[in-house]
C-alpha cells in the first residue's frame, strides 16, 4: 500500500534542546494513526514538521509524496491542519470563516458555495453555520474547525488534540466522522490524550521525550506489556522508560 507519510531520523533542536530525536514512521494511505505522548514529548512539533509549518533540524521525509524540506506549500496545499486551539475568527460566522479558508486554499468561488454545503450537510453545522464563531460551545467550534480542515478535499487529515474539552457524546460523534472520511480514502493523523479515542485508530505510536518509543495495534501492544487496557499499558511503558532513562 501507498505511504502518506514516511520519515526517517527525523530531528528538530531548539538551541542545545532535542524537541524531536530521529523518529522514523511510515503511515499508509487511508490508515487511521494515532500519535500518543504525554504533554511535552514532541507530538505538536512533529506534527508542524509534516504539516510544513516548521523546518526540520535534520533527517528526511514526505508527505503526499512532497519533501518536508523543499516542498512546504505543496504540502500545506494537500492537507488539512486542525490544531489544539480554535483556529477560526471569532468574529466572522462560521459561513464567513468556511468561505476565507476556502479562499485561501484558491478554491473557485461557484465551487467554494458548493463545497461549503456539502460541509455544512456532513458535519451538521446548519444550526450554527451563520452565527458567529467565537462565542460557540467548544463541540461546536471544533466541528466548524475541522469543516475548514476538510474543505478542500485534503488527502490527508493531521488532528492535534482535536476533541479536547468536548463532551463523551460529541467525541463518539466526531469520531465516527472520522471513520467515514478514513474509508473514502483520506489518510487520518490524530494526537489524543484519550485512551478510549487511540483504540479506536489502525496503529499507534507512543512517544517519550522527543522519541518513539512503541509502535503497533493498539490491542497488540496491551497483550504485549500484558496490561488491561490501553492506558495501562501507556502509564506502565512511560514509567519504565522514566525509570530506566
Amino acid at each position: 500500500m501507498a505511504q502518506a507519510v514516511t520519515v526517517t531520523q527525523l530531528t528538530k533542536m531548539f538551541g542545545a534542546f532535542t524537541a524531536v530525536d530521529h523518529v522514523d514512521l511510515t503511515v499508509e494511505e487511508g490508515e487511521i494513526f494515532g500519535f500518543l505522548g504525554a504533554n511535552g514529548a514532541g507530538k505538536t512539533t512533529v506534527i508542524r514538521m509534516l504539516c510544513g509549518l516548521l523546518l526540520p533540524s535534520s533527517g528526511s521525509g514526505t508527505v503526499n509524496g512532497h519533501d518536508i524540506f523543499r516542498d512546504n506549500e505543496q504540502i500545506k496545499q494537500s492537507i488539512g491542519y486542525m490544531s489544539q486551539k480554535f483556529s477560526l475568527y471569532g468574529d466572522l460566522t462560521g459561513r464567513e470563516n468556511l468561505n476565507f479558508y476556502g479562499s485561501v486554499y484558491q478554491i473557485p468561488a461557484r465551487q467554494l458555495k458548493e463545497r461549503i454545503a456539502e460541509v455544512t450537510e456532513t458535519l451538521d453545522l446548519a444550526e450554527f453555520i451563520d452565527r458567529p464563531a467565537g462565542p460557540l460551545p467548544v463541540g461546536w467550534r471544533q466541528r466548524l474547525a475541522l469543516g475548514a480542515a476538510i474543505l478542500h478535499r485534503p488527502k490527508i487529515l493531521f488532528l492535534d488534540e482535536p476533541t479536547g474539552g468536548v463532551d463523551p457524546v460529541f467525541r463518539r460523534r466526531f469520531w465516527e466522522m472520522l471513520y467515514n472520511f478514513a474509508d473514502a480514502g483520506t489518510t487520518i493523523f490524530v494526537t489524543t490524550h484519550y485512551m478510549d479515542e487511540a483504540e479506536f485508530c489502525r496503529r499507534i505510536s507512543i512517544m517519550h521525550q522527543g522519541r518513539i518509543v512503541e509502535l503497533g495495534q493498539p490491542q497488540a501492544l496491551i497483550a504485549k506489556y500484558g496490561q488491561p487496557d490501553l492506558q495501562e499499558t501507556f502509564i506502565s511503558l512511560i514509567s519504565e522508560k522514566n525509570v530506566n532513562g
